[in-house]
């Protein structure tokens, strides 16, 4: 693979300028397709072999309706009441309007759900059209039909609801802007170098750009999410820039040796390259698991995310040799000590592998301690009351409490199924009703209403909680275990508890029951990967350990802070915020695969030192004083991409960029730098030790490059001093 990587890399650098326009017609011939045939679907939230989705089919066969794509209109005014005759104008002429938009089946009449005081009105407006055949335009058209029929008058109409956000898509990237900021920032402090930060930059955004528009291309046949382009666009900078940063990083050693630039481009690749292959590789692994997960959405937010880290692996590969040719006579360092090992962390590494078992037992102390939370992690959605007071939506949702309570915001929607009822079914409807209503925490139940076949009845249970409330999933668990069955015992008429409020509680139930199979999964493809990588046993084996660790440290932090709510306010949240039901999975997927990233930039050069010689103590020694600078900028140059997005308002981003950004921090800082290097130094020899029978079944993934010729350590660092001597000798 490294000899391959070598060629590929030699060959791209030799010929810069015709790969170059190359790629270029690529991106733009991609970039028109993507204008004409591209598009996200809203997402799939089908949750198989649950309660919530036989309701959603029961609604799909008999009351297509309730299981189409909806919005919620909430009407209010401060002057007079709804029911005065100019306000009442207003309200018919914005009905009107929506009934003539694109796909609207039904709609409610909203003083049918009138406030008390006659100043809030909601009705519900239902579309004819399949979740994947909704757009953004239809909910920009709604949008804008609210507000020419309101404009200047004294009513005031909110919405909510998939319609509603599908319109607050394409919002301006602020978290993008700001981790490629503070990216520049960092990259030209490791650097010193302007072309060597463009060159590195270039060659990760231009990853990014590629995988945003190929996501575009197969968003719809594949049924992708549009939260799968958020979390590809965190992925693809953080991981790219770090790709780039290490290849640009071994160039330069190389070409300041005195290699020629194909041959130090082909070096770099044949190394690093093999290194970001591998890495994206274990990356690319782990987050495809999530396809295990057996829920459509998890799943495709996975698949989303790893076609856009093997985008960026492809750019870093190919895209870094050609800006290498373009840059070269620039990206030679301009002082050898940009270069050399560094010295503080050469003596961070003598420390360290001093004293081993002391460094490992405070480094597990650490993580430990920031496990704690996780003990009191709830699992749930967070509700509209967590968007900005800036958002339509949440306007809507506390709107909406106002007037009929926090309930109202997330219905419960029981589904009866009558096909096999006899003629005792309205008196059983009668009974099952009265249940409901007995049931504590309910503040409303509505007559059940047949479909127009007379093969279903829904009745609408609306909590006096609100859809987040933990008492909200204890009233769903109450009436599916205890009420319905009491009230429903002798009948053969099947009820389900459904609506979207029990849909996310299903969710949350299947991702934790999936948990463990989708860990093990992960963490074992992984392992083999790795062994495969470095040849090695316990390496692999020890580094997904304290992979765990480093994951339950994030758990452990995002817990503390959103639903805790430590320091919320300081990232813009609510405290007492359940963890979105897929941030855990999704944060051990990203994590599991990122930590291993930085674990093979490190390890792989502490192999390359020892296979060239060095006892076990002094190829951690060089591997750290090589690599660690590298590793600390990488380390902070992610999470800074990621804790960017905290930026963000939707509280969703918010907990996946704090948590991703806090996590690589503790990964590098403590995994990393401190219990890696000691681990390493237990094992000694064995750290590199594979049995024969496994050796002869894992293909050989070279990571050291030795196929393609290059300067030792010793023979690097005297090629670097005799550049400086000629370079005093050229000043005098």
């Amino acid at each position: 693979m490294s000899s391959l990587l070598a060629r590929i890399a030699r060959s791209l650098t030799l010929h810069w300028k015709r790969s170059l326009a190359f790629a270029i017609a690529t991106v733009i011939v991609l970039g028109g397709l993507a204008g004409t045939v591209g598009g996200m679907p809203p997402e799939d939230f089908d949750i198989p072999g649950t309660e919530s989705q036989k309701a959603t089919d029961l609604f799909l066969e008999h009351a297509p309706a309730l299981a189409g794509v909806s919005a919620t209109l909430v009407f209010h005014t401060d002057d007079g009441t709804l029911r005065d005759p100019a306000n009442r104008a207003v309200v018919e002429r914005t009905l009107a309007a929506v009934r003539r938009l694109r796909g609207v089946a039904e709609l409610d009449d909203p003083y049918q759900q009138i406030s008390p005081d006659g100043r809030i009105a909601a009705g519900d407006v239902r579309y004819d059209l399949e979740f994947d055949q909704v757009e953004v335009e239809d909910g920009r058209a709604l949008e804008r039909a609210l507000a020419r029929a309101t404009d200047g008058t004294d009513v005031d109409v909110e919405m909510r609801g998939v319609v509603a956000d599908m319109a607050s898509q394409m919002e301006a990237p602020v978290g993008e802007l700001i981790g490629i900021a503070l990216a520049i920032i960092l990259l030209t402090v490791l650097f010193r170098s302007g072309a060597a930060m463009a060159a590195t930059l270039i060659g990760a955004l231009l990853g990014v750009m590629v995988g945003q528009i190929i996501l575009q291309l197969v968003a719809r046949p594949l049924g992708l999410p549009e939260f799968a382009t958020t979390i590809a666009v965190m992925l693809g900078l953080g991981a790219g820039i770090d790709y780039a940063l290490l290849i640009i990083g071994r160039y330069r050693e190389q070409v300041a040796a005195g290699s020629a630039p194909q041959d130090a481009s082909a070096k770099a690749s044949a190394t690093a390259g093999a290194s970001v292959l591998a890495a994206g590789l274990i990356v690319m692994v782990a987050i495809a698991g999530l396809l295990v997960i057996g829920i459509p959405l998890i799943g495709k937010m996975g698949l989303g995310a790893a076609i856009g880290i093997a985008c960026v692996v492809v750019s870093s590969l190919t895209m870094l040799p050609v800006m290498i040719g373009a840059l070269a006579r620039w990206l030679r360092p301009k002082k050898p000590q940009h270069v050399l090992p560094s010295p503080a962390f050469e003596r961070w590494g003598r420390t360290i592998t001093a004293r081993p078992w002391a460094t490992v037992a405070v480094g597990v102390l650490a993580l430990a301690l920031l496990c704690i939370p996780v003990t009191s992690m709830r699992l749930g959605q967070p509700d509209d009351g967590n968007q900005p007071e800036s958002r339509t939506q949440r306007r809507a949702y506390d709107l909406l409490s106002q007037a009929f309570g926090p309930g109202y915001n997330g219905p419960l929607l029981v589904a009866v199924d009558l096909q096999r009822a006899g003629e005792g079914a309205a008196a059983d409807l009668r009974r099952l009703e009265a249940a409901l209503g007995r049931a504590p925490d309910v503040a409303f139940v509505s007559p059940a209403m047949p479909s127009r076949d007379g093969a279903m009845a829904t009745i609408s249970v609306i909590p006096r909680s609100s859809p987040q409330d933990e008492a909200t999933s204890d009233l769903v668990k109450h009436l599916r275990e205890d009420v319905i069955p009491a009230a429903t015992a002798g009948a053969d008429m099947p009820v389900y508890v459904g609506g979207q409020t029990a849909a996310f509680m299903d969710f949350s139930d299947k991702v934790s029951s999936r948990l463990p199979v989708f860990i093990a999964i992960v963490i074992g493809l992984s392992v083999i990967l790795l062994m495969a990588a470095f040849r090695s046993l316990w390496v692999p084996l020890v580094s997904a350990v304290f992979n765990l660790l480093s994951i339950g440290a994030a758990y452990g932090v995002i817990t503390l802070v959103f639903q805790e709510g430590v320091g919320a306010s300081l990232v813009g949240a609510d405290s007492g915020v359940p963890i979105v039901s897929f941030v855990p999975v999704m944060i051990f997927a990203i994590l599991f695969g990122l930590s291993m990233d930085y674990n093979v930039f490190l390890l792989s050069r502490m192999r390359e030192a020892y296979h060239e010689g060095d006892r076990p103590r002094d190829s951690i020694i060089h591997g750290v004083s090589r690599i660690g600078k590298v590793i600390v900028f990488a380390g902070l140059i992610m999470a800074s991409v990621f804790l960017a997005f905290v930026t963000q308002p939707d509280v969703i981003v918010k907990m996946m960029g704090l948590g991703l950004g806090l996590a690589i921090l503790v990964d590098v800082l403590v995994v990393r730098l401190v219990i890696a290097p000691a681990v390493v130094q237990l094992l000694g020899d064995r750290a590199w030790w594979i049995p024969r029978w496994l050796d002869r079944v894992l293909p050989n993934v070279s990571l050291d490059g030795h196929e393609v010729d290059a300067p030792t350590e010793a023979e690097l660092e005297a090629a670097i001093a005799g550049q400086a001597t000629d370079e005093r000798e050229a000043v005098r």
